[in-house]
């Protein structure tokens, strides 16, 4: 019995560990800064966008709920019709190389164009530091920063937690969110549960 409390313990403890490690960012509160190297080559930071509407997408083209938003075209047509309105859009894939899930900067070309993303870019988060800093649990997970690079949003990117059917039926919080913000109020709600796949992050 003791040896059982013991185990129970430390896992209490590695799990405690695990979410501190991902505590990640406070809606209300400046977002994270971060420095990010896209598919193309290109560097991304979060004061590139000051002034702008930023999203970010925590992505996982395997995870069947992703699978899901993009077969549908859905997640495609929400990322066109935002950049539409002048919002930035960052995918952000955290999956460690290690794992048969990450895809190489050339693969991943390739499934943009298979796909027809619409996002304004696609970020190799291979090391995490982008996904652990906003504390990105699950695949998908999405932020929404506000023009004075303030986060006004995070959570599940819609109210439809399937890996089948059409999302574009669902209730979407992020265009809720940036039609807040557009409209000069504060996203409601501005936090939800992320639903969907772990996010992969290396092995230390």
């Amino acid at each position: 019995m003791e040896t059982i409390m013991k185990h129970a313990i430390t896992s209490l403890v590695l799990v405690s560990f695990a979410s501190a490690a991902l505590a990640g960012a406070e809606v209300g509160k400046p977002a994270p800064d971060f420095t990010g190297l896209d598919i193309q080559g290109k560097t991304h930071k979060l004061s590139d966008y000051k002034g702008k509407i930023l999203v970010l997408e925590s992505q996982n083209l395997d995870c069947p709920y992703v699978a899901n938003q993009y077969k549908s075209g859905a997640i495609q047509e929400l990322q066109g019709e935002m950049k539409g309105q002048g919002v930035v859009w960052l995918i952000v894939n955290s999956v460690g190389e290690s794992f048969p899930n990450y895809r190489p900067p050339e693969a991943a070309r390739k499934e943009w164009e298979t796909r027809k993303i619409q996002a304004t870019a696609w970020i190799d988060d291979r090391a995490g530091a982008i996904g652990k800093a906003y504390g990105m649990h699950t695949t998908p997970h999405v932020f929404v920063v506000d023009k004075e690079g303030n986060l006004a949003y995070q959570g599940a990117l819609d109210d439809q937690a399937e890996t089948s059917g059409d999302p574009r039926k669902a209730r979407n919080y992020v265009r809720e969110a940036i039609q807040a913000l557009e409209a000069g109020r504060k996203a409601d709600p501005a936090q939800t549960k992320p639903y969907g796949c772990g996010v992969k992050y290396a092995r230390n």
